[in-house]
């Protein structure tokens, strides 16, 4: 089976190369050198050359603060983009497996999210993903959508690595924690992305919207705690810096942040019999092969 990978150098589409790897599928890894989404008959023509059975959307304008400043930018790579994948997609029957965002939601709920729930996102970057979702259920007939969360790998900026890299620098690190969600590791998505492949090649995948993060909910002042718990057990620092909670008003951005991003797996777990990442676990996993 071969498969088309799109935003090849991000972290999320490293960790994809480096499970694909192992495996006897042909991937065409192309980062945005090679293929930049927003351009439709560049898109087009790649797909038409390669003529994959499944395209990975890897590709995305992730700067959620940047993007209030740049939404044309955002928009060129989280709506147009995906449109143009899902039409080319389409055109040869090829699944569309395109990656999402908690974002789409506002953040009020108190229940973990469904697939059904109503979307309400805050800022450029939520809703420049959710267009994106629309263009990519209206486009392509054969499309499975992953929304996600609070993505973090050995690749990349993500916040482990800015913890990592502020512990060493500082004694104390204030830390929100009035914003939940679900720590998710990029290589276990990469594994999902491989699961999905193997049943779409079965002609047993059921295409959708699909919710997959990590199985316990914190804070980002719980996350950084647990950071700093792995990594002082593993002898990383002498002694791990100070975490002081603080409230999402006392730590101001450009864009507005969904203070509850829980997600619901269950209908993942239904439909495909995968469980959640085991954040934690994976956090162990990063920590073996960073170099810190």
């Amino acid at each position: 089976m071969k498969v088309l990978l799109t935003g090849a150098n991000g972290q999320l589409g490293r960790c994809v190369q480096d499970v694909f790897a192992r495996t006897d599928y042909e991937l065409v890894a192309l980062d945005r050198a090679a293929l930049d989404i927003s351009d439709a008959e560049a898109v087009s023509s790649a797909v038409a050359k390669h003529k994959p059975q499944a395209i990975i959307n890897a590709a995305a304008y992730t700067a959620v603060d940047k993007a209030e400043a740049e939404p044309e930018l955002a928009a060129q790579i989280n709506t147009v983009g995906p449109s143009n994948l899902a039409r080319a997609a389409d055109e040869i029957g090829a699944v569309l497996i395109h990656i999402s965002t908690d974002y789409v939601f506002d953040g009020s709920a108190n229940t973990p999210y469904t697939e059904e729930d109503e979307t309400s996102p805050q800022g450029i970057y939520g809703r420049t993903k959710l267009e994106g979702e629309r263009e990519v259920q209206r486009r392509c007939e054969k499309h499975i959508i992953i929304r996600t969360a609070w993505v973090f790998s050995e690749y990349g900026n993500n916040f482990v690595k800015t913890m990592l890299r502020l512990g060493k620098e500082r004694k104390e690190l204030n830390v929100v924690s009035d914003q939940v969600g679900c720590p998710t590791y990029a290589g276990d998505i990469a594994k999902l992305f491989l699961d999905i492949c193997g049943l779409e090649k079965d002609g047993r995948a059921t295409y959708g919207i699909y919710h997959y993060c990590g199985n316990e909910a914190v804070s980002w002042c719980d996350f950084a705690s647990e950071i700093f718990r792995q990594a002082t057990a593993e002898a990383r620092y002498g002694g791990a810096p100070q975490v002081i909670d603080i409230t999402t008003e006392h730590f101001p951005t450009p864009a507005k942040r969904p203070p509850y991003s829980i997600m619901s797996t269950a209908k993942l777990s239904r439909d495909y019999g995968l469980m959640p990442s085991l954040w934690k676990n994976a956090l162990k996993e990063v920590f073996a092969k960073l170099d810190t």
